[in-house]
């Protein structure tokens, strides 16, 4: 038996059994990260960073992240 295309204004079939698309009841935890920093970079430099961390298999984002943290990350609180 054949089915027939849905019709303009049909709604599309939901995938069998429930739990394939009702959302799960639990949420994902909030990633850490709360401030967006923005640059202005050529678009030269973007793209040579972009392939270094397509290169190291990381997020552009990720990489940048780790390379401030590096540099400016927690200290030790200066003595009093």
């Amino acid at each position: 038996m054949t089915r027939k295309p849905a019709a303009s204004g049909d709604f599309a079939a939901r995938p069998t059994g429930a739990d394939r698309w009702v959302k799960s009841a639990t949420t994902p935890a909030a990633k850490p990260y709360s401030a967006r920093l923005t640059l202005d970079i050529t678009p030269a430099l973007r793209a040579r960073i972009k392939i270094i961390a397509i290169e190291r298999g990381q997020t552009l984002s990720d990489m940048v992240r780790e390379l401030l943290e590096a540099t400016y990350g927690v200290t030790q609180a200066p003595p009093p």
